[in-house]
């Protein structure tokens, strides 16, 4: 399995960049996929989830309202809308996936498939 990010950029706050996720070599499905991110130095960060076996989406509380997960035409394709970025939003984005449903969106451990990562830096 392959997960690869792009759309990472700097930007300033309050604006807004779209993150893609293109994932190739599954051979299971259904699969979730999500956006974890981190800083160096600090833990990873949960975002969002979508869950394919129930077509369910999580979100952290900071991005609510603020960043949204959804599929692309294909079902290992995903994309992460964030809008109304702010400073401490700066941190490397990666796209992860698991094999069929995952029990806690948050729990990083559950996901299987990590990608290289994309960063994102709003200045402000």
């Amino acid at each position: 399995v392959q997960l690869v990010e792009s759309g990472g950029n700097l930007i300033q706050a309050g604006g807004s960049l779209r993150l893609s996720c293109v994932g190739s070599g599954f051979t299971f499905d259904p699969s979730s996929m999500a956006w974890f991110r981190q800083v160096p130095g600090k833990k990873r960060e949960g975002v969002s989830c979508f869950n394919s076996a129930d077509d369910s989406t999580w979100y952290a509380n900071s991005m609510k309202g603020r960043f949204t997960i959804s599929r692309g035409t294909t079902d290992h394709t995903t994309y992460l809308q964030m809008n109304n970025l702010r400073p401490d939003d700066t941190a490397i984005y990666y796209c992860v996936a698991a094999r069929g449903t995952v029990a806690d969106c948050a729990d990083y451990r559950v996901f299987g498939y990590w990608g290289q990562g994309t960063q994102v830096t709003v200045s402000s």
